[in-house]
């Protein structure tokens, strides 16, 4: 979908709910519009343009710039428009002379200030204020020079854009986006009157700023004073192209506009419905790892690990892959090959390598990456309410009166939603943070936690049933709804469960770390508090009792009746951009696509109908089990599609080793990932913006990806899937992704009513869409649960096995960080590496102090799995007995450590507790020093590489003590 450049701006913002119609008349036109609405976005509506500078359809009505000026009958002077309702029967005129010859006064004294110029300036072409100067009828400037302010200096520390203040017409758009926008505050207007001037906090520079890179203030500026470099750099765009941000699962709508077919800006669309116009830090600049010169663009193969990569053509890399699968499963058996879906690639893309699997390969043994992330949700959300997802759209926070944010971190994993979630709080909502360290969110601008449950790693259940104790010992639970949507017997055995002493606050308060007064006061605050909602994320599902917490949720917000309206619900935050998407097309070894089993014989007899094969009834093996299997000397081949478990999955060595036994390990990828290192095929994979398909966020949301640019390696990652199931015997006739998705549209009842057409027309479409829902679902279990009536789930405390000693006296927890994303394969390649270059070690000061470390110390950090090393941060944010570390860099091996403890339905990792001790150290560990040798054989092993012994002296990027 190709569009202008230029989005339409209104002026100010719609009223925040209809109001009665309102009739008025400007310029001699009866114009109606709702009551709320200001005169000047009354007139954009009637194609009546006003003049404006300080005034954006994003942000909320300031009166400052006096340009949007106009006459009202019967009303003395001259009012602002953006600031002035419309009243009934009112009459306005927004062109005089008089009006014209303010306008211009005004429009005279900006330009005194400022440089003319216009024919060098990088805004040239798409710059408000030389707009309004030609909308006002400027010609000349009476005013002789005198004091001004254009020999400021341009602050360029930003990676992403400048801040020239010489061009700065101080109309505080900048400052008020970060504050309505964002909610970070890190711009103000410094001085009065000519001194006045944008400062980012304490007159820092951007770079040394609070200043998130959010990109906010970049859009609402009028001028070039806010300039992105791409842009100073190429010029103005040529048009726009609509597409889905391909970091999180909040899933951005951006306008990409490019120039040619080159990129040079992704501007957060205004009509995105998960992001409404905002964006962060990655999806907003973080897109130059597209072109990034380490991008394989061509396929190569080898006969060993030991060996050199040899660059052949597609048709080779195809036929070469294919003989080897089928020379594995005629001497090993059918079950010994399998594959990886991505949560980076496309619905479509993650249907077909499942459909491959299922039938070119004719086994189950599929799995992808929310094995080792969500996959808890989906167990403990189908259990309880019938569907394996979120119940809300990220809008009904809104109608929040109490946030409940349980192991995830919004501002720094999902900073648009965080930035909403933030929107709310500041307008009253009540928060409660339950996490083991002090995230941003427990305290911030105008923000600040009723409750922060700063619990022990590991203790997530214990927690949730102390809470739900009080809900019921307290009287504090919704009957009536229980009883119209609830089965009775299952309430009834929960109720007397976490009745028991055992589960009471007094009782848990040790193990938790929390006194009990502050978990009774929280729990009440849940259940009182008007609409209660709960967020969570990888702190919640990444631990031994992962599918127990989900239930434990679950259970808690039906005993309160939060469920099936706006303002309520349960909501996984989920973490890449298509993890929902992944799961929804099938890539479980036990589950079709739409989540049904592959033992159920009507689903699968629809499948075979639709694909022409017969489909194996038993589940095939997870990737834990491939792994094993591996090991085992039973599982040889494995294709990963934009997968990269040498870095993602825990008890890195295992991996390593499991990779090692395979004869044919196959990598599709856009760079030479950790895991690629062990491969025996490398097939170019394709960025996001070269290639159509849809991605679904974490509230089930489906939108369209579009082709911005062709592929690098000439194919997009479904044709690559296309050409290997054709090698192997089983055609896959498509012409486009839409065609995929018609297939899945008639085979997948919650997507019966999807298509490229339908998402075209609405923007984008929660499922479930089908004849019952044909614009989608917005909020789930609005009557009744999708299973019938919900069931309450018995959620005993099993301590981890994973416990200090004293030989591993700290427990290790694991997270995100705002500028890197997931492995980092993609971020490590763009400007964020500004922000995060390497990741480090949180340790609490009296456990740094007792170990005799300070900041920037490197520390080795010893589990039972393996040994690494970080420097150290020093910080109040962990407490005492926690580490803290993130996973962005594999140089950094946070996995080396982690165990292989998992979840005890779905073995999803325990990620987020390991026993560990740290200690002061001078030398990067055995597995660092192997890594760094390793890397440099393997990078020496591409075609037209040097030496390793080179590539070593010249310095593998791997951050070690020295």
């Amino acid at each position: 979908m190709t569009v202008s450049i230029y989005e339409p701006d209104l002026g100010t913002p719609a009223p925040a709910c209809g109001g009665a119609p309102v009739t008025l008349e400007i310029n001699g036109m009866p114009v109606t519009v709702p009551e709320g609405t200001s005169v000047m976005r009354a007139a954009a509506e009637a194609g009546l343009s006003i003049p404006k500078l300080c005034a954006t359809d994003s942000l909320d009505a300031f009166g400052s710039c006096r340009l949007c000026l106009v006459e009202i009958e019967g009303r003395r002077g001259y009012p602002a428009s953006c600031t002035t309702p419309v009243s009934e029967g009112m009459v306005v005129r927004t062109q005089t002379d008089a009006l014209a010859r303010l306008r211009r006064n005004v429009m005279e004294l900006y330009i005194s200030d400022h440089p003319l110029d216009c024919l060098t300036c990088s805004a040239n072409g798409n710059c408000e204020l030389q707009d309004m100067a030609g909308a006002v009828g400027l010609r000349e400037v009476r005013y002789a020079p005198g004091e001004n302010h254009l020999a400021a200096e341009v602050d360029t520390s930003n990676p992403y854009f400048q801040f020239d203040p010489s061009k700065c017409i101080v109309c505080s758009r900048c400052v008020r986006a970060c504050d309505e926008v964002q909610g970070t505050l890190a711009l103000t207007i410094d001085g009065r009157g000519f001194a006045s001037m944008v400062s980012p906090s304490a007159q820092d520079s951007f770079a040394e700023s609070e200043c998130v890179s959010c990109g906010a203030c970049v859009q609402a500026c009028p001028t070039a004073t806010l300039m992105e470099k791409s842009i100073v750099d190429r010029g103005q765009p040529e048009q726009a192209v609509i597409t889905t941000c391909a970091y999180c699962g909040v899933g951005c709508s951006f306008r990409a506009e490019v120039k040619g077919e080159e990129v040079v800006r992704m501007v957060p669309h205004k009509d995105g419905k998960a992001n409404h116009g905002h964006s962060c830090v990655k999806g907003r600049f973080a897109w130059g790892y597209a072109t990034h010169p380490d991008r394989i663009t061509t396929p190569m193969i080898r006969r060993s690990i030991d060996e050199p990569w040899q660059e052949v053509s597609w048709e080779e890399a195809i036929r070469y892959t294919a003989d080897e699968f089928r020379r594995i499963q005629a001497e090993r058996g059918r079950d010994s090959v399998g594959a990886l879906t991505s949560s980076r690639c496309t619905n479509e893309e993650t249907y077909l390598v499942q459909k491959l699997v299922r039938t070119a390969f004719g086994n189950n043994n599929v799995d992808t990456c929310a094995r080792v992330c969500h996959s808890p949700t989906g167990y403990g959300l189908k259990a309880t309410l019938g569907e394996s997802a979120g119940t809300q759209d990220f809008d009904s926070v809104h109608q929040a009166d109490v946030i409940f944010v349980i192991g995830a971190n919004p501002t720094d994993a999902h900073p648009v939603f965080g930035s909403v979630m933030k929107q709310r709080l500041r307008a009253g909502a009540k928060l409660i943070v339950a996490d083991p360290r002090t995230i941003d969110l427990v305290r911030s601008p105008h923000i600040e936690a009723a409750h922060h449950l700063k619990l022990k790693p590991g203790t997530n259940v214990a927690l949730l049933n102390a809470l739900a104790h009080v809900i019921v010992t307290e009287g504090l639970v919704d009957e009536a709804f229980v009883a119209a949507r609830c089965e009775p017997d299952s309430f009834a055995q929960w109720r007397e469960f976490v009745s028991r002493p055992d589960n009471s606050p007094e009782r848990l308060s040790g193990e938790l770390g929390i006194p009990a007064g502050e978990l009774r006061a929280a729990a009440r605050l849940y259940a009182t508090g008007g609409n209660a909602a709960i967020y969570y994320g990888l702190g919640v599902t990444e631990h031994s009792q992962g599918s127990t917490t989900v239930m434990a949720i679950a259970n808690l917000a039906m005993a309160t009746g939060n469920l099936g309206r706006p303002g309520v619900g349960v909501n996984p935050l989920r973490g890449q951009n298509n993890v929902q998407g992944s799961c929804d097309m099938g890539s479980f070894p036990h589950e079709l696509p739409g989540y049904r089993h592959v033992s159920d014989t009507a689903t699968r007899q629809l499948f075979e109908q639709e694909w022409g094969v017969t489909l194996d009834p038993e589940p095939g093996l997870r990737v834990p089990n491939m792994l094993d299997a591996a090991l085992a000397g039973q599982f040889h081949g494995l294709y990963l599609q934009g997968e990269d478990p040498v870095q993602s999955d825990p008890n890195t060595q295992h991996v390593q080793a499991a990779l090692k036994a395979m004869q044919c390990v196959v990598v599709q990828d856009l760079f030479l990932n950790e895991t690629a290192k062990y491969a025996h095929v490398f097939l170019p994979g394709a960025s996001f913006l070269e290639k159509d398909g849809t991605f679904t966020n974490a509230e089930r949301r489906i939108s369209r990806v579009r082709r911005v640019m062709r592929p690098r390696a000439g194919k997009a990652d479904w044709e690559v899937t296309v050409a290997l199931a054709e090698a192997l015997g089983y055609p896959m006739p498509y012409a486009h992704p839409s065609d995929i998705m018609d297939e899945i549209a008639r085979l997948t009842p919650t997507f019966t009513g999807v298509s490229y057409a339908r998402i075209d027309e609405l923007g984008s479409i929660q499922w479930p869409c089908n004849a019952s829902a044909p614009e989608g679902t917005p909020i789930m279990h609005g009557e009744q649960f999708v299973r019938g009536l919900g069931r309450f789930m018995l959620t005993a405390y099993v301590p981890t096995e994973e416990r200090t000693s004293r030989k591993r006296p700290l427990l290790l927890t694991t997270g995100r960080i705002l500028s890197q994303y997931n492995v980092g394969a993609q971020t490590r390649r763009t400007g964020n590496v500004h922000w995060h270059a390497e990741d480090r070690l949180e340790i609490h000061p009296s456990d740094a102090e007792n170990r005799g470390i300070h900041d920037d110390d490197w520390v080795a950090i010893t589990s039972r799995s393996g040994e690494t090393t970080l420097r150290a941060l020093v910080t109040e944010r962990v407490q005492p007995g926690v580490v803290y570390t993130t996973f962005h860099h594999p140089e950094s091996g946070a996995n080396v450590i982690t165990t292989d403890n998992s979840d005890w339905a779905t073995n999803c990792p325990e990620y987020k507790v390991t026993s560990v001790e740290v200690v002061k150290v001078m030398q990067p560990s055995d597995w660092q020093r192997e890594y760094s040798e390793f890397t440099a054989r393997q990078q020496a092993f591409l075609p037209g590489a040097a030496s390793a012994e080179a590539i070593a002296e010249g310095g593998v990027r791997v951050r070690l003590p020295t």
